[in-house]
């Protein structure tokens, strides 16, 4: 692993800290200044010349402060003479801007993709992308991970009779739908409308999910409001208690709060994309440090990212019929 070198922006070092102790690499170090005028400058302090540079930075707030330092890293390792760079972005916030649903809108999904590349991004590994579309937002290759496999043995050993996968929205059934085979469970889904970034409304749930225990998946927790929502109508239906599991844990807002008091939730389970809260030592965070290692290994490689997870990703698994399937049959 000689000719990788790795570095990681100020967003999640933790992180970048355990993929490179999975790879057998060092974390190199790189330096970003602020000028007077509040100007950002990237320095990488560690040799590219001909190597594979991956750099490890989520979007999490202050999310723009760590796209410009993306950019400029990026920039500066193409100055640097890299062989490739790699942008490893464990969550691609800008995911959300994925559509015009509303006139004269932007669609900062696409145009993060375009500044990325113009930057000088030759490749891009992230995980659980909000909207899958926004994969062809990038006109260079994407690797697109998952953690369904991660979260799944959180919960294998322990006894789930008389339990179901709640997804909290159609969109988000056929993921749902995969989970809940690993488990051997049966799965529900949530109505959703969305009224604003904030508040949304469940209006119905598909499934059956009377006097059965909730696992709830959902790709990335913000506020909580949608969480608390299905949560509401779970109890309406005679669910008696849920725990909730996410890709993405950003808890923004009163989320902590929010969760954490909630009297239907057993545990919340998340993984390290993002930096976990400090203060909530409840929270079981499962690392999914090592599949960013292997995915790594394999691109390096030039070995195959996508049979990392036959049979777990619905993208990769053979087809079969899901709930959202028979929803909209």
């Amino acid at each position: 692993m000689r000719d990788i070198v790795v570095f990681s922006g100020s967003a999640h070092r933790g992180l970048a800290h355990r993929i490179c102790e999975a790879l057998g690499v060092q974390l190199s170090p790189a330096e970003i200044k602020r000028f007077s005028n509040d100007c950002l400058q990237a320095q990488l302090l560690a040799n590219c010349r001909q190597r594979d540079v991956y750099i490890v930075q989520p979007l999490v707030p202050p999310t723009q402060e760590h796209l410009m330092e993306l950019l400029l890293m990026v920039d500066a390792a193409r100055g640097a003479s890299a062989a490739q760079i790699t942008a490893v972005i464990p969550h691609y916030a800008y995911a959300r801007s994925d559509k015009k649903d509303a006139s004269r809108i932007s669609l900062g999904g696409r145009l993060v993709a375009d500044m990325l590349v113009t930057a000088g991004v030759d490749r891009v590994l992230t995980m659980t992308l909000h909207a899958p579309q926004v994969h062809g937002f990038f006109s260079v290759p994407v690797d697109h991970l998952t953690a369904i496999g991660v979260l799944a043995d959180h919960f294998r050993g322990a006894d789930h009779t008389n339990s179901v996968v709640v997804s909290p929205d159609l969109g988000n059934a056929k993921t749902a739908t995969q989970f809940a085979r690993l488990l051997g469970l049966p799965v529900a889904a949530g109505s959703k409308q969305r009224l604003a970034d904030d508040r949304v409304i469940i209006d119905s749930i598909v499934g059956d999910v009377t006097g059965k225990r909730a696992i709830i998946l959902d790709d990335e927790i913000a506020t909580g409001g949608s969480i608390v929502e299905l949560l509401d109508r779970l109890a309406d239906l005679g669910c008696p208690q849920a725990d909730v599991a996410c890709t993405h844990g950003l808890f923004a807002g009163k989320a902590v709060e929010r969760l954490r008091e909630h009297p239907m939730i057993g545990e919340v389970i998340t993984t390290d994309t993002v930096p976990a809260p400090s203060h909530w030592p409840e929270l079981r965070v499962r690392s999914v440090a090592q599949l960013f290692a292997e995915a790594i290994k394999r691109i390096h490689a030039g070995e195959s990212v996508s049979s990392l997870f036959d049979g777990v990703d619905p993208t990769h698994a053979p087809p079969q019929a899901t709930l959202f399937d028979k929803v909209h049959a």
